[in-house]
């Protein structure tokens, strides 16, 4: 840790250097680009719903911050790696964009954030889940907003253990997602005393899950968990609803499964289902405010990673116009010494490592007899505080720590 307050007061006294000699917008623009999954397995959790949502916060500023115009570029990163890292140095190299938001699958993320670390440009991460993304692959130049692996794990695996659920069964998505999941998933079962009796990972995106579930059948563990997400889950809940996976006595644990996915699915087939998210349009009145709007335009409730892409979206221009200045390092410090407090997260605070910490939710997914409409999905187990829901910082891996704001 002594390495990391170093290199965050390094990086400090720079940016008290730079100061005022970068507080300006290059180009005359505000420059963002939303790179998602806009066609496949993750579509529907983020894709094109998530550009709307970063629309939406940009039209709330009139389209421009202090008479400079916001200006939008979007792209299909299709999942893979190598499309979205070049996406995003054309975009730097060609366009100057400032700031990059969206960004789902963590493969991606990871591939993208070294080109925008090497651009000097700023990255909002609302859709990827690896909680790797702000320990070991930290960077100042990018913030992970939504949600993570370990925050999953620890609400999700902490309440199916303490509910009886001791030997576990993990179906794994083969990718970094996926692997940062199981880990954390095992740290937790494992500190509570339960075990984990076997994994299997499956290719990413898979269509056929039932050799899958088959083998977590046969491992006869009390739960099985499924670290995947998009597609792959409600493909692998399908599956196993077919399979007769509780009706054998076995529990399922959704560790990545977003509001889309229920309605999706449907009541009958997830009633029950314990999960956590970082967001839910039916849990206060502003919440349910912002989802109405969204609703209007897009025909759907709004997943958590899109309200989250139009939270981390706001609070970005909210710091331009409070700094005059588009300089990544200069907004990047506004951003953090300014509670997020919003229709996403209240006291949110923005950590050195790069983590929005905010409180996580438990929930529930309802009856069918308990529902109310078409959206009427969860109801609120418990809020988990953001300092119990993340990793401690004090144990955290990363080297690369930007200043406090």
């Amino acid at each position: 840790m002594k390495s990391l307050k170093k290199t965050a007061a390094a990086i400090l006294v720079s940016s008290m250097i730079a100061g005022t000699a970068q507080a300006e917008i290059s180009n005359d623009e505000i420059r963002i680009g939303y790179l998602a999954d806009m066609s496949g397995t993750y579509r529907d959790l983020s894709g094109p719903g998530g550009l709307e949502a970063l629309n939406m916060a940009i039209e709330d500023f009139g389209g421009t911050v202090d008479g400079k115009k916001i200006v939008t570029f979007n792209a299909d990163d299709l999942n893979k790696p190598d499309v979205g890292a070049n996406t995003v140095r054309q975009w730097i190299d060609e366009r100057n964009v400032d700031m990059v938001t969206g960004m789902v699958a963590s493969s991606v993320v990871l591939a993208a954030a070294k080109v925008i670390e090497q651009g000097d440009k700023l990255a909002l991460i609302s859709g990827a889940a690896a909680s790797s993304i702000t320990n070991e692959f930290c960077s100042p130049n990018h913030i992970h907003w939504t949600y993570d692996t370990f925050a999953l794990a620890n609400g999700t695996a902490n309440a199916v253990l303490k509910d009886g659920g001791k030997s576990w069964f993990i179906l794994t998505a083969d990718y970094a997602f996926g692997h940062a999941m199981e880990n954390d998933i095992k740290k937790v079962v494992e500190a509570e005393g339960g075990s984990v009796v076997g994994t299997v990972r499956h290719p990413f995106p898979s269509s056929d899950f039932s050799s899958y579930i088959l083998q977590a059948q046969g491992s006869g563990a009390d739960v099985v968990a499924l670290a995947n997400a998009g597609a792959d889950t409600v493909n692998s809940l399908k599956t196993a609803s077919e399979f007769g996976v509780t009706q054998s006595g076995q529990r399922l644990a959704g560790m990545v499964v977003f509001l889309n996915d229920i309605h999706a699915m449907g009541l009958d087939v997830t009633q029950g289902l314990m999960l956590t998210t970082g967001w839910y349009w039916d849990m206060n009145e502003e919440a349910r405010a912002w989802a109405k709007r969204y609703e209007e335009r897009v025909g759907s409730m709004p997943t958590m990673v899109q309200a989250g892409i139009y939270s981390a979206a706001t609070h970005y221009l909210n710091a331009v116009k409070a700094t005059g200045s588009d300089d990544t390092e200069t907004v990047r410090a506004q951003m953090a010494k300014t509670p997020v407090n919003d229709m996403f997260a209240k006291n949110g605070t923005i950590r050195e490592d790069g983590r929005m910490v905010h409180d996580m939710y438990l929930v529930q997914v309802k009856t069918p007899a308990e529902s109310k409409g078409e959206w009427d999905l969860y109801k609120v187990v418990s809020t988990i505080p953001g300092d119990e829901a993340f990793r401690p910082i004090a144990e955290s891996q990363c080297q690369k720590m930007a200043p406090k704001g």
